[in-house]
């Protein structure tokens, strides 16, 4: 970590100073008592193509870059790019920072770029250039996003404005884990659950009514949360059956549900879930190291995940994915390595591999915030658990097929999706690469929607705090309904 006495930005621009905080973050630097006082400073010349000259003063020391945008680029999207390339390389001349592998990309998708040089006409090798290049990506991950894009487009080339998802959130967890920092709560008493049901179906219903209006047609339907099968099995039989009426059609390609825990699963579930249009299920372990699993609070074993793995298997025609998380609380490459070993073995046909990211809200940010002690494993230590994991699961015949990045996570890794040949999920590839208008029933649920006219992404959000969304949940079906109107009608 390298300390310095302050960093002032000469820009009113207010995403330079959002770029600054990502490269000083990315490099671990910290402002306090330091190496020395740093001023940056942007000149500007609006031409085409945009050029950008970034200077920064260290104390006496003077260090600048310049350069140009591409004739096709945005002039906005050009001064972002450039002045945060100029900085990182700035920094890693000055102090000596080793590379970092996904360079100056700091976004949640980085495919979206990928995507985007594809429908403007270059070739892959125009693409490679580009991402090594002007964003400074590794080889090895310039590579990882042109085949997740190419696996992706498959999903993709079936575009039309009139198909869209719903995403159903349902905001409990019998329990809260270490990492967690989603809007979901410890399961309610019977009285709040029941003022939970009668709010979800007035949301839902106005929902369904929505769609009905514009004529949409529903490609997937994705639970989640929280943990859906957290509820008591009276209710989620009944959220179950709304859900079917409401969404489930002839032109249903996917409906997912987040089993997640099997201490949420009882025998009357499975029942509700075999009897049900389901065709995905999420059976998530983290680990498979029962030390690790006490440690982040899991209220299970890896014998529990394997018995409720082999339950759903019953069904079928039931594709499982199973989730993991690299860097968790003292666990080394080898723990991941055994982990890793153990999923493949009993053949789900999604592995999704996590970074552990330090979210703020979670219990795993407010103790480090607090110098509790919390043994983390290094940035090295993860990205060599990343490695051995993808090698293993490469070789078992699993391709990437969807990928997305958050900010905080351990060894700068990324979070990517694995599938069996033709096993992927359609839901997760539309929401990553946000090609499709996605509505949102329940708790903390986002109504994103595609703006093909405009092309851009409009947004609503239901609250994701409970007691909002119990009182005011009329002003958020208003707010949806006015989004669709303003760009179906």
């Amino acid at each position: 970590m390298l300390k310095i006495k302050s960093i002032c930005v000469h820009s009113g621009r207010e995403v330079i100073h959002k770029l600054t905080h990502e490269l000083l973050d990315l490099f671990h630097i910290e402002v306090g008592e330091g190496v020395g006082d740093f001023e940056v400073f942007l000149e500007i010349r609006e031409k085409e193509p945009v050029f950008v000259k970034t200077r920064l003063r260290i104390d006496n020391e003077k260090f600048s870059k310049e350069g140009e945008g591409f004739l096709n680029e945005r002039n906005s999207g050009a001064v972002h790019r450039l002045y945060k390339k100029h900085l990182y390389e700035i920094l890693r001349e000055k102090f000596g920072f080793p590379k970092a592998e996904w360079g100056i990309l700091h976004g949640v998708r980085p495919t979206k770029i990928v995507r985007r040089y594809f429908e403007d006409g270059l070739t892959e090798g125009e693409i490679f250039s580009r991402l090594t290049e002007d964003y400074l990506v590794s080889e090895e991950k310039a590579r990882l996003l042109l085949e997740v894009s190419e696996r992706e487009k498959r999903i993709l080339e079936d575009r039309d404005e009139k198909k869209i998802s719903v995403y159903i959130g349902i905001p409990f967890c019998l329990s809260r884990c270490f990492y967690c920092s989603f809007p979901s709560y410890v399961l309610p008493g019977e009285k709040k659950l029941a003022e939970f049901a009668d709010v979800f179906k007035r949301d839902l219903l106005a929902a369904k009514d929505e769609i009905k209006r514009h004529n949409f047609k529903i490609e997937c339907v994705y639970m989640g949360g929280g943990t859906p099968t957290s509820l008591p099995d009276g209710l989620f039989a009944e959220v179950m059956g709304l859900v079917e009426d409401a969404f489930v059609t002839e032109d249903l390609k996917e409906f997912t549900l987040e089993a997640g825990r099997p201490d949420s699963m009882s025998d009357e579930k499975y029942n509700i879930i075999f009897n049900s249009p389901v065709t995905r299920v999420s059976v998530n372990p983290q680990t498979m190291n029962e030390k690790t699993l006490i440690r982040i609070g899991r209220k299970h074993s890896p014998e529990d995940i394997k018995e409720m793995f082999y339950a759903f298997r019953k069904k079928p025609d039931l594709d499982i994915n199973m989730d993991l998380i690299l860097g968790l609380p003292g666990e080394t490459a080898a723990d991941v390595e055994e982990t890793v070993k153990k999923v493949i073995a009993i053949e789900p046909d999604d592995i999704t591999l996590h970074a552990l990211a330090k979210k703020r809200g979670s219990p795993l940010k407010l103790a480090l915030d607090e110098k509790e002690e919390v043994i983390l494993p290094s940035d090295d230590e993860t990205r060599k658990m990343s490695k051995i994991a993808n090698r293993l699961i490469r070789e078992a015949n699993y391709a990437p097929y969807y990928l997305y990045r958050q900010g905080y996570m351990s060894g700068g890794l990324e979070n990517i999706g694995f599938a069996k040949p033709n096993k992927e999920s359609v839901y997760n590839v539309k929401i990553i690469e946000e090609c499709q208008t996605i509505i949102g029933v329940g708790g903390a649920a986002t109504t994103k929607v595609v703006d093909e006219r405009e092309k851009r992404i409009k947004a609503t959000f239901n609250p994701k705090d409970l007691i909002t969304y119990l009182r005011d949940i009329e002003i958020y079906i208003e707010k949806r309904k006015n989004l669709l109107n303003e760009t179906y009608n």
